[in-house]
């Protein structure tokens, strides 16, 4: 059993993952940053923790993260101003990767987008640009660091039923249901051969437990899939 922390705990693919981590028999703190989303969070199994992670100086990450074996990031701006999108996607995924490693939590798992690259390709006019900054930086950063890192890439998200299998061999991005991508994470988080790979996913064929099985070690390179 870990103690997980989970940043981000009321987002669509956060509800699915959390009971799949208490199922697993992981220990699971979710953090929100609305109290009101609390008795969505607990009814999963997690323990909600509310945080503002976009006002959490270095001290306040290291206290959150403090006592925990694995973090996960699945947190985001969700759209909305650059200023603010910068300011959780990138300053704020950062200074929580630098406080699990000044706290001695070694795995540290990032749930980032299929496309994301410092040569993304996105238009600095189109609205995603920020984004697409922001999560080139901080996988950046986390590749770069001392923690034993997976970086999840799922394509397009959907609503659609989990199929429990996908592929991670595209070269472009399709689509992927959020379940699935819950799934992903949860196998990944208990799963070795995950750290220090990037895992680029659309939909598939694979059964999600031997997709990840099979990563290739990145040993902190651009990635693999």
């Amino acid at each position: 059993m870990a103690r997980i922390l989970l940043i981000g705990g009321h987002g669509k693919v956060a509800l699915l993952l959390e009971p799949l981590l208490v199922a697993a028999g992981h220990d699971v703190t979710a953090v929100i940053r609305n109290l009101d989303h609390a008795d969505d969070v607990a009814t999963t199994g997690a323990a909600p923790l509310v945080a503002d992670i976009e006002r959490l100086d270095a001290d306040g990450f290291t206290d959150l993260v403090g006592d925990h074996d694995v973090v996960i990031w699945s947190a985001g701006a969700g759209g909305g101003s650059p200023a603010r999108t910068y300011a959780i996607d990138r300053d704020a995924a950062i200074r929580s990767m630098d406080a699990a490693a000044s706290a001695g939590v070694r795995r540290y798992l990032m749930v980032s987008y299929f496309g994301a690259a410092a040569d993304h390709g996105v238009d600095p006019d189109n609205p995603f640009f920020a984004y697409a900054e922001a999560k080139a930086a901080a996988d950046a950063h986390l590749r770069g660091s001392t923690l034993d890192w997976t970086i999840l890439a799922p394509s397009a998200l959907t609503l659609d039923a989990p199929t429990g299998r996908i592929d991670v061999d595209a070269t472009s991005s399709g689509e992927v249901s959020r379940a699935d991508v819950a799934a992903v994470i949860a196998a990944s988080a208990d799963e070795p051969a995950t750290i220090r790979t990037t895992i680029r996913f659309n939909s598939g064929e694979v059964p999600i437990a031997d997709a990840v099985r099979g990563a290739e070690r990145a040993d902190g390179a651009e990635e693999t899939s």
